[in-house]
């Protein structure tokens, strides 16, 4: 009997140091976790719950009642012609943005990963123009743009061409897509770190299957960044859907009045929420524009992980993973 006390004794100790050290353990990673947890409740949460309660009133920013209509702006929403051009703007961007910017940057990272002269120097340069304010590079592709003193109708007089006005009509959303790809050197780095990360020796054990340099590609290397081609391609979407200081600043007009100045091809979804929120004043209905548009983005990068997660090769089995843990 005072054996078997004593095994119950031990193993009560036991299950108490466990207890102690689980809960211990939990207040460390809460302690840790907490300033983000914070800032996700107080900058994310909370801003949601309050856009979400404006979109259901007529509140103009200025008075201080907020009527409750329901769902009515909604409906005007969902019914107003503007907001499906915008969007549809916006989606032209992203169908011709995203995919540039992923093979363009593969491309160039493929180019730069090679043993070549001044490949530091190339790589740098290459990266430059990620790190310049987009403030400081909207304006600077706006000055070269610029119809009289700009440097592209400088160039194309050379060759007998007529000036082109860049900045109006249509011709100012190929200006916009422009200074979105002049920052393809970010999504360049995270190839090169991904491309130097595959493993030296599935090159050569395909060189030594008779694969050449394409097959060895597209078997070996396109697999093993296929994680972070899948990263890029939802962060690089959200990003371009999410497009508004670039528009703007290509605005004809400056100051206040930029913002119903910008040209129609540039109208994209942003843009329109942020005139109906503070040119026009109407913040209930720019708030369900919001909320309608988050939602859509949640369906398309929901999509975009169904249809990636198919296609893209994890060196680490996810199901296993989970199951020994």
């Amino acid at each position: 009997m005072s054996a078997q006390a004593g095994t119950q004794a031990l193993v009560g100790d036991a299950r108490r140091k466990r207890r102690r050290g689980v809960n211990g353990g939990s207040g460390a990673f809460y302690a840790f976790i907490s300033p983000w947890l914070i800032g996700t409740v107080l900058l994310t949460l909370f801003p949601l719950g309050y856009a979400l309660w404006i979109s259901f009133t007529n509140w103009d920013g200025i008075s201080p009642s907020q009527n409750w209509i329901g769902l009515e702006n909604y409906t005007d929403a969902l019914a107003e012609p503007q907001m499906w051009a915008s969007l549809q703007r916006t989606g032209l961007l992203a169908i011709v943005i995203v995919p540039v910017t992923i093979c363009g940057g593969l491309g160039l990272a493929l180019l730069l990963n090679e043993k070549v002269h001044w490949r530091s120097g190339l790589r740098m340069l290459v990266y430059l123009p990620a790190i310049v304010p987009p403030v400081a590079a909207t304006l600077t592709w706006k000055l070269l743009f610029d119809r009289d003193s700009g440097a592209i109708n400088g160039f194309l007089a050379i060759f007998g061409a007529d000036a082109v006005s860049w900045m109006s009509g249509n011709t100012v959303f190929i200006v916009l897509m422009v200074v979105m790809l002049w920052g393809i050197g970010a999504g360049v780095l995270i190839n090169l770190a991904a491309l130097q990360d595959v493993p030296a020796e599935l090159h050569e054990a395909a060189r030594l299957d008779g694969a050449n340099a394409f097959s060895a590609f597209w078997h070996v290397t396109l697999p093993s960044i296929s994680p972070v081609l899948l990263f890029q391609v939802i962060t690089t979407t959200i990003g371009v859907l999410q497009t508004f200081v670039p528009a703007l600043l290509l605005s004809p007009a400056n100051g206040p009045a930029a913002i119903t100045a910008v040209p129609e091809a540039n109208r994209i979804f942003m843009v329109d929420v942020y005139a109906q929120y503070f040119a026009y004043s109407r913040y209930g209905y720019a708030s369900a524009m919001l909320w309608l548009f988050f939602l859509a983005i949640l369906v398309v990068t929901i999509i975009t992980f169904k249809i990636g997660g198919r296609t893209v090769f994890y060196a680490v089995d996810l199901s296993e993973e989970g199951k020994q843990k």
